[in-house]
């Protein structure tokens, strides 16, 4: 169906235009809900009437009439039904359409439980998902994430879990540029295919079984039975008819040995084919759109062409025709009409044939269609989100790599003007950012706003921020290190493990970039984040260690940021002032005795800490020692 007219573009708060959103498809819904009710009426009031009518004219002797009656009741009811059936769709359809505003207004409002949280891309290992809450509860993937097929959420996930180059990041600032002013294309992409529910199945899955040798290759003698023994079916059917014995069982015995013999086959593509089919049915309505738009942006022009380099036929048609095969064998949904199907028109074995018939008609495979419907749908998260939020800043990825100067930055996980923004800058390689600070002051969070916006930028979204310029970067974070009980391992050598990873990912570059370009060793140099470094052992070992850590460090193609409360540590900025540099967050004592916090970054380290006050506040009498 075509994206309604009655939809404005962006122009006005997204809070504003999601509630209208909300109310006019709410509106819409009970509008056929009530269409819907009455066209049920309608069936079962012209069913009746064709009963009762039928049941008159047979009565009455007038058979011709009666079976004329009935034939045109039937035809009735056949158009009542594919009726019933639009307006079912049309009901259904607003529904999604509202829920995906409600939607919208929930991740405003920063409640995002109700959201897929991603848990499969979790890993432990990774250099910072874990720590940065890009996947889980309350987390960048939830609020990030329209995707609606399997493999769109895969490229979605797959862009935040790894940073790309400069110029495909500005391939996906353009077209969510695009796309986003537009939000009634982007909320008619994401409901047409939530009408089909079940698309838990890995579409790739279905393109490798694609790739496996035809079943009728090597077997042509099977495509004359398929028109011989559907004739001899219908022989039989005329021999049980017409009483001559027992010979409708012998011209049905081929078939049904045929079909006992490939029963394996079939049962196969019965399973592949049912399995795919509300994924193929999705990408086909969703494509349908895409390619009935004109586009202007370099990757969308590309994606365009990609689904038109088929053969000659459009990406959204090869598709319906496939769900179409796919929708032919669901007849086995139902034991009996598929034996009877089977045995008389060796139904399976068509289908077979048919989707053989397909395979041949599609160049380069079907991977290409099924990619190009993914990043479209990861497109359309980075469009939504970019819409959502349109004070967000596009960021500039282009400068020089380790760079990160951006400007009234903030959290993207703190709604409702929570978060306190705050500009900061870093530069080049073996560069250290001391971050010192009372407790509670907004040290890790501050740490986890750059590091996630940097995640951000990389995958190609808009950042909270007045304005954001960074360079190529590999996020490294060490901040939620956690005792293993399984592995024996006590949290402090945790993050020592953590550590080693860090010099592990930045063995090889011992040369400092100053460039835009990676290192020659083909991995990025790194932006790393440690949150109270070596909190798991006395000060002494840990002033030693961080400032070892740090030193060998500064040689490298790295840079970062360390929280600590170790103002030993500080005192590297004496001892590096090319290298290293300490900014603080602070909190101020309120003359009833309680703590203010004003989570602002401030140059050089902090002065004042609250850990005997905090406790005090907390009822724990903390004297002085006599």
């Amino acid at each position: 169906m075509p994206v309604s007219a009655d939809f404005r573009k962006l122009t006005v708060a997204p809070a504003e235009l999601f509630q209208e959103n909300l109310a006019h498809h709410t509106e819409r819904e009970n509008y056929f809900a009530g269409r819907h009710r009455l066209v049920a009426l309608v069936r079962l009031l012209v069913f009746g009437g064709a009963a009762v009518g039928a049941w008159v004219l047979f009565s009455a002797d007038a058979i011709l009439a009666g079976f004329g009656a009935i034939l045109a009741a039937y035809l009735v009811f056949l158009g009542l039904v594919q009726w019933h059936s639009k307006v079912g769709y049309q009901r259904e359809h607003h529904r999604l359409l509202a829920q995906l505003n409600r939607d919208e207004l929930a991740r405003l409002e920063g409640k995002l439980s109700g959201f897929d949280p991603g848990l499969r891309y979790l890993d432990a290992q990774h250099p910072y998902a874990a720590d940065l809450d890009v996947f889980g509860p309350h987390s960048v993937f939830q609020l990030l994430n329209r995707s609606t097929s399997r493999l769109g959420q895969d490229w979605l996930a797959g862009w935040l879990l790894a940073p790309a180059a400069p110029a495909a990041v500005r391939e996906r600032q353009q077209a969510a540029a695009e796309l986003a002013p537009d939000v009634a294309w982007q909320q008619e992409w994401q409901a047409r295919a939530r009408h089909y529910p079940r698309q838990e199945q890995d579409p790739r899955e279905f393109s490798g079984w694609l790739r496996t040798p035809d079943f009728f290759a090597g077997r042509a003698w099977l495509l004359p039975l398929l028109v011989v023994l559907p004739l001899l079916a219908v022989g039989a059917v005329l021999a049980a008819l017409n009483g001559y014995g027992n010979l409708w069982l012998l011209l049905l015995l081929p078939a049904v040995l045929l079909n006992n013999r490939f029963a394996a086959v079939r049962a196969e593509y019965y399973q592949q084919t049912t399995t795919i089919r509300d994924a193929l049915r999705a990408a086909h309505d969703q494509l349908a759109l895409f390619e009935a738009g004109q586009w202007q942006s370099p990757p969308l022009r590309r994606l365009h062409q990609v689904l038109h380099d088929t053969g000659g036929t459009a990406a959204a048609q090869l598709l319906s025709r496939l769900s179409g095969v796919a929708g032919w064998f669901s007849a086995r949904q139902n034991p009996a009409v598929a034996g009877g199907l089977n045995t008389l028109l060796l139904w399976d074995l068509w289908g077979m044939w048919q989707l053989e018939r397909w395979k041949r008609r599609l160049q380069g495979g079907l991977e290409p269609l099924l990619e190009a419907a993914a990043e479209l749908d990861a497109l359309v998260s980075l469009a939504a989100f970019r819409a959502a939020n349109p004070t967000f800043a596009e960021p500039d990825v282009t400068a020089p790599a380790l760079t990160v100067e951006a400007s009234q930055l903030g959290h993207p996980l703190l709604f409702k003007g929570e978060g306190v923004r705050n500009d900061f800058r870093t530069s080049g390689a073996g560069q250290t950012v001391v971050v010192t600070g009372s407790n509670m002051a907004g040290k890790s969070t501050f740490l986890r706003t750059v590091g996630l916006n940097l995640v951000l930028a990389q995958a190609g979204a808009v950042v909270p921020a007045q304005a954001m310029r960074c360079g190529p970067a590999q996020v490294f974070t060490a901040m939620r290190s956690n005792d293993n009980l399984a592995e024996s391992t006590s949290s402090f050598y945790a993050e020592l493990k953590r550590l080693r990873l860090l010099l592990d990912l930045t063995a090889d570059s011992n040369q400092p970039t100053t460039n835009n370009q990676p290192p020659a060793t083909s991995q990025l140099p790194v932006l790393y984040l440690l949150d109270e470094i070596l909190k798991g052992t006395n000060s002494e070992d840990r002033h030693r260690g961080a400032r070892a850590l740090v030193y060998q460090l500064r040689h490298r193609a790295v840079s970062g940021l360390i929280s600590t409360h170790d103002l030993e540590l500080a005192a590297l900025e004496t001892d590096l002032p090319a290298n290293v540099r300490n900014v603080s967050f602070n909190s101020f004592l309120n003359p009833d005795g309680t703590l203010r916090f004003d989570y602002r970054l401030t140059p050089g380290m902090c002065r004042s800490f609250n850990a005997s006050q905090l406790m005090r506040l907390m009822g724990i009498v903390v004297d002085e020692p006599a």
